[in-house]
């Protein structure tokens, strides 16, 4: 009898924990967008948990800009105390699983052989694997029907497959192989059928509301343009082409999956749109700068020479699009949860995210 009243008032106080405060907890899945510091506890060659990351954040935490993740600015938005912390710091038990964790990790893609060159990432199918075992924590001390109630409002975000091309199929050397014996649409068909079923896995641990990210204009990134120079000052075209195949195709299994999976709220954020247009009207958006890293070396675009502690650093960060040769600065990352929370149609779809945690 005493074991049973613990675990009922155990199970009152993480409800409560979760139900007072009235804000939906976020569970994070991706790649180094997003990466709150999981690569840290990880032997990885794809690593941020070094000077000059997080300058604008009091220092290096594991996050790959200078400042805040899109991930953390969301959460700002919407009324956490507390940034999403990473699964595998040894914080993240407890009650503290009821407001929500970051699974995403540096180097992670949708297809499991993606990243290896980096060593060490967890790549999305894992990522969900530790959600699983998130969820049984919750469930053994919730009671499955009340953590069934608070998955239902939660949110479950994914921001994942630039990896896929950028460290797989667009490898330099490595890839030329690949791509003359594998046809883009074959590599990308093999992608959306993985994620089907790895969203479809999330649906079926009681994931509903399920923002799913498309891939940015990859091509426009310090590093394209900074390997293939023929470019010049314009974004380098295939490796857009390919993001923009993808995307076509997962914004069909957006909709696919809305459609078939009873009671599920997908949203397609259209990252490719929002970046491009920033890139477009950058000094209107108050940037100077929208095709250099800002964390520079060596390079026409200060890419040759990865960020690091012998890196310099741009003055003004808040002028710059791109912290370092793949990520944004904390000041871009802003812009995009602007439109991601308040936008309309074109930047997501079918609704906002202020719209989904309400609906």
């Amino acid at each position: 009898m005493v074991r049973i009243t613990l675990q009922i008032l155990t199970s009152l106080v993480f409800l409560a924990i979760s139900l007072v405060e009235n804000v939906p907890a976020h569970f994070v899945f991706g790649d180094s967008l997003v990466d709150a510091g999981n690569n840290n506890y990880i032997a990885s060659l794809s690593k941020a948990n070094y000077i000059p990351n997080g300058m604008d954040f009091g220092g290096p935490t594991g996050r790959y800009t200078n400042g805040r993740t899109i991930i953390d600015i969301v959460g700002q938005e919407i009324g956490f105390k507390d940034f999403t912390p990473p699964y595998l710091a040894p914080t993240t038990v407890g009650a503290v699983v009821l407001k929500g964790v970051n699974y995403a990790s540096g180097g992670g893609g949708i297809l499991n052989h993606t990243g290896k060159i980096f060593g060490g990432r967890i790549n999305l199918d894992a990522q969900i694997d530790n959600f699983a075992n998130t969820r049984q924590d919750i469930m053994s001390s919730t009671g499955a029907p009340a953590a069934m109630m608070l998955f239902k409002k939660d949110l479950f975000s994914l921001t994942i497959g630039s990896n896929d091309f950028i460290n797989n199929y667009l490898r330099p050397v490595a890839s030329t192989v690949e791509q003359k014996l594998v046809p883009p649409e074959t590599f990308v068909g093999a992608m959306i059928s993985r994620f089907r079923m790895q969203l479809t896995r999330l649906y079926n641990m009681g994931a509903r509301k399920i923002i799913v990210a498309n891939v940015g204009p990859i091509g426009c990134i310090p590093y394209q343009r900074e390997i293939d120079p023929s470019a010049g000052d314009s974004c380098v075209v295939f490796p857009n082409e390919l993001a923009q195949i993808f995307n076509i195709w997962l914004k069909s299994l957006v909709v696919e999956l809305s459609t078939n999976l009873k009671g599920s709220k997908f949203v397609y954020a259209d990252f490719y749109h929002i970046v491009e247009n920033i890139l477009q009207n950058y000094i209107s958006y108050g940037f100077e700068n929208a095709n250099s890293s800002c964390c520079y070396l060596a390079g026409r675009f200060g890419v040759l020479i990865p960020c690091g502690p012998s890196s310099k650093v741009c003055w003004d960060r808040s002028k710059y699009v791109f912290w370092d040769p793949y990520h944004p600065t904390d000041a871009a990352n802003s812009i995009i949860v602007k439109h991601l929370m308040d936008g309309d149609s074109s930047d997501i779809s079918p609704m906002n995210i202020w719209h989904l945690i309400e609906s």
